[in-house]
């Protein structure tokens, strides 16, 4: 959090108000320390854990600005990220959410990517183009109009995590004009535990967003479309995952069932392989799997 926030005050534009929510942080003393020189120019507000979309819907109801940023507390801005931010936001007639790159750093090995060379985005943004995943939203690269996001119904307190991308389909289906730009002027902290570091959280909170927006009598057919093909696709995932970590385990009924399904949705010739292989040698498999470059 003290790196956080030395990146909120070391930006080149000065006009802002920052606000700190602690949502029941099990380390509440080391953060309320980490932030005690802080203190006088910020608002701390302490609620019981809720989840992150409480937290920021918050900080949300307190706002004064026109703007809001969306900073969590293992991320850092480049000290150009709210100028760079608003000069887009306000371009062309004016943006009402706009977003950026970042890079990730922590505990991995940096392999010079960015994150939109990871996850895309390609085009104009639109609801079908956020369903379908060819355009990714960072929520630390954030800057949105807060007047819109209030009448959209802030964050979904139900969603555990995916309560962004959630809201940027929301945002979207209002009307909502989005933008981006390719800068960096984000650094991701990616560690053991974090949500970014485990795609099976991430999968399966995407997948509670796309049922709750199948419910939706406003989608156009090519929505509906994307959304079934990505809903399709993240639950192949899904068990991807699964069935990875019951081979690593030894449970290989269980691994074949995932590799099973998950190749009934993606038709790969590489699961029918792992399928044989099953079913021949799993210990082998099992073997060859750890011995895996990662």
């Amino acid at each position: 959090m003290q790196e956080t926030l030395d990146s909120v005050f070391a930006q080149s534009f000065r006009d802002f108000e920052v606000i700190v929510i602690n949502d029941g942080s099990p380390d509440t003393v080391e953060l309320e320390n980490a932030i005690e020189s802080y203190r006088p120019v910020i608002t701390y507000l302490k609620q019981p854990n809720q989840g992150a979309g409480a937290a920021r819907n918050a900080g949300l109801r307190v706002a004064g600005g026109r703007f809001v940023a969306f900073l969590d507390g293992d991320d850092i801005w480049l000290p150009n990220f709210l100028e760079e931010q608003l000069k887009l936001i306000q371009s062309d007639g004016g943006y009402d959410l706009v977003y950026a790159d970042a890079t990730n750093f922590g505990e991995f090995k940096p392999d010079g990517l960015t994150n939109m060379d990871v996850n895309q985005s390609r085009g104009e943004v639109d609801a079908e183009a956020l369903i379908c995943g060819r355009c990714n939203v960072i929520t630390s690269a954030v800057l949105a109009r807060r007047d819109l996001v209030l009448n959209v119904g802030l964050f979904d307190e139900t969603l555990r995590n995916s309560q962004d991308f959630d809201l940027w389909i929301r945002l979207a289906k209002h009307g909502a004009r989005f933008n981006y730009q390719r800068k960096v002027l984000v650094g991701r902290r990616i560690y053991a535990g974090s949500l970014a570091s485990d795609p099976l959280k991430s999968f399966t909170g995407e997948l509670r967003v796309l049922e709750k927006t199948k419910l939706r009598d406003d989608l156009t057919a090519a929505e509906r479309s994307a959304l079934e093909s990505t809903a399709k696709l993240r639950r192949a995932a899904v068990e991807l995952i699964k069935a990875k970590r019951c081979l690593l385990d030894g449970d290989f009924n269980s691994a074949s069932r995932s590799f099973q399904f998950a190749n009934e949705q993606l038709r790969s010739w590489k699961l029918r392989l792992v399928l044989i292989w099953l079913r021949l040698a799993p210990g082998l498999l099992q073997r060859c799997y750890k011995l895996r470059p990662t």
